[in-house]
């Protein structure tokens, strides 16, 4: 049984990336897709609308090291930096833990000036923690003196449509639960009537008592009812046996299957059936990134297409 998993596993991953009968809106490449230990290979991806190079990445955990593994498996071509500096238009963060912006950080004196967008409560952080004169040189245009103006902070609301600069799309923000009372965030990109939601890290509403992601899937039931949505990514970190009391804000395969059959309750099951659903964030401890596949393929009775990304592998929606 196990054997047969990990043959659906790879099966998905290579061929589960374009919905069935239907032209790609989106490309995706991950530049990092790990929850921890290699700094490698951090939550970064970069998106952009299909027939564009004006990507904006979702997280900055890892840039550079991802582009070049892009470059080296013929999914990008040119100069690292060079791409750096001229396709990636800004920087959709989720939250500031380092693990999702030490790319931005590490790579911010070698980038261009550009837009770097978040909830306030994010955008705070990487001023006064970071972007700071006291950790690092300050590269925005907000914060402690001198300000070298390279990166403009825009502030998001779930409320508002804000335009992606540069780009062929546009984003709203929604609050998420990561160990409550820290928060992260999701974000629904649009272009023209089609849409991508990517989470950054979340607890299940269960373990967060908090009811964040129900209030998500209010927002994008209809345009998954439509079928609109593209795919969404979202986290799950640790396998099913991790403990309730070291999930640290995190999903487990089981939490994420109760997070969709919440999401089916309002979209109807047949309407998730074949959605994509691209797997981030897993912790690469030991045997987790096999193990939490495996479960997530056992338990998917909703017919999900589960996708686990691969750094440096294009994706197209």
């Amino acid at each position: 049984m196990k054997f047969y998993y990990i043959l659906f596993f790879l099966f998905a991953s290579l061929y589960g990336h374009a919905q069935p009968n239907s032209k790609p809106v989106f490309k995706v490449i991950p530049l990092g897709i790990k929850g921890g230990i290699d700094e490698s290979n951090l939550s970064s991806y970069m998106l952009a609308v299909e027939g564009t190079d004006d990507y904006v990445c979702l997280d900055a955990g890892t840039l550079h090291s991802g582009i070049r593994k892009a470059i080296l498996l013929g999914t990008l071509k040119g100069d690292a930096t060079a791409i750096l500096r001229k396709d990636i238009k800004g920087y959709l963060i989720s939250h500031a833990h380092l693990d999702h912006v030490a790319g931005l950080i590490i790579n911010s004196p070698d980038d261009s000036s550009k837009n770097i967008y978040g909830l306030p409560s994010c955008l705070y952080i990487l001023k006064e923690k970071y972007f700071s004169w006291k950790s690092w040189a300050n590269f925005a245009d907000e914060g402690e003196a001198p300000l070298l103006k390279k990166y403009h902070y825009v502030n998001l609301s779930p409320d508002t449509e804000t335009i992606i600069t540069n780009t062929m799309m546009n984003v709203k923000a929604f609050s998420l639960s990561h160990s409550d009372p820290y928060q992260s965030s999701a974000f629904l990109i649009r272009h023209a009537d089609n849409y991508i939601l990517y989470l950054g890290d979340t607890g299940a509403d269960e373990m967060e008592k908090s009811g964040k992601l129900h209030l998500l899937w209010q927002q994008v039931a209809q345009i998954i009812k439509d079928k609109k949505m593209a795919a969404i990514f979202i986290e799950v970190s640790y396998p099913d046996e991790q403990p309730v009391n070291k999930l640290f804000g995190h999903l487990r395969p089981d939490l994420l299957i109760k997070e969709m059959n919440d999401l089916s309750r309002l979209t109807g099951i047949d309407a998730l059936k074949n959605l994509p659903v691209v797997i981030t964030h897993m912790k690469p401890s030991g045997k987790n990134e096999m193990i939490i596949k495996e479960q997530l393929l056992k338990e998917n009775s909703l017919h999900l297409k589960l996708i686990f990304p691969q750094q440096g592998r294009l994706m197209k929606f």
